[in-house]
């Protein structure tokens, strides 16, 4: 069976996500001195409620500039994975566009080089280092996942809902199976923008969960599962995710 867990945004939801009764919280690590400054609150919840965490790394600024993220997103997940190892974290997701249809070949191909450099990093430190769907379809992941062993990916999939006629996780399932190791859920109507992915409890949106949930069963999954919405919402999805996954 998968391990439900919910997503912690900040100390007070590590709060709530304890007293639920889950085993992790996906926590947000976005700023090194930030969380190098918690550090003791949060291995301090993290003992009174014998939960662990997930990393959810920050956004990469410019996709489209490989100079940049080379110079400079790179050095600061560096960072942040010397605090995320620091709390005993064994899985972050990251976020890094590789959308093919919009990215041409050559910034892939670089992108494909740092990312290749941040998964070592991770491997270094005991961190399976996850990459998030965004508006990629399973294609678009093909190249990186064959050229690095050791990257996985998080199958999010209320973003699958977006941009695509049909959820991209579908996709993803088939022929990337094997790479998955982490699942956001949360709902949505479909859309084509960022205002578009509204993080709603399962059966509020469209997303064809079940379907999704039943394709993941018989493939075997038994990874992580976050919540991705606020911490009063999760009670109503979980038996939900359960069910379907059954």
């Amino acid at each position: 069976m998968a391990i439900i867990g919910g997503r912690a945004h900040n100390l007070e939801h590590v709060h709530q996500v304890g007293r639920l009764g889950y085993p992790f919280a996906e926590i947000s690590v976005f700023d090194a001195d930030e969380m190098a400054r918690a550090i003791q609150d949060y291995l301090a919840l993290k003992e009174r409620y014998g939960i662990y965490y997930l990393a959810h790394y920050p956004n990469e600024g410019n996709p489209f500039d490989a100079k940049a993220l080379g110079e400079t997103f790179v050095p600061k997940m560096r960072r942040l994975m010397d605090v995320t190892h620091a709390l005993g974290i064994e899985k972050g997701t990251l976020h890094f566009w590789m959308d093919k249809r919009w990215a041409d070949p050559g910034l892939l191909s670089a992108k494909v080089g740092l990312l290749s450099e941040m998964v070592a990093v991770a491997s270094d430190k005991g961190i399976t280092l996850c990459i998030e769907n965004l508006t990629e379809q399973y294609e678009s992941f093909a190249a990186a996942c064959d050229a690095i062993p050791d990257l996985r990916m998080t199958l999010d999939i209320g973003h699958g809902e977006l941009l695509s006629s049909e959820n991209t996780s579908f996709g993803f399932i088939r022929h990337l199976f094997d790479k998955i190791e982490h699942v956001h859920v949360h709902d949505n109507h479909g859309g084509k923008s960022v205002k578009d992915d509204l993080h709603l409890p399962l059966g509020e949106g469209r997303v064809d969960y079940p379907r999704i949930f039943s394709m993941l069963s018989e493939k075997g999954y038994r990874h992580t599962v976050t919540m991705e919405l606020k911490p009063s919402e999760m009670p109503q999805t979980k038996p939900l995710i359960e069910q379907y996954l059954a």
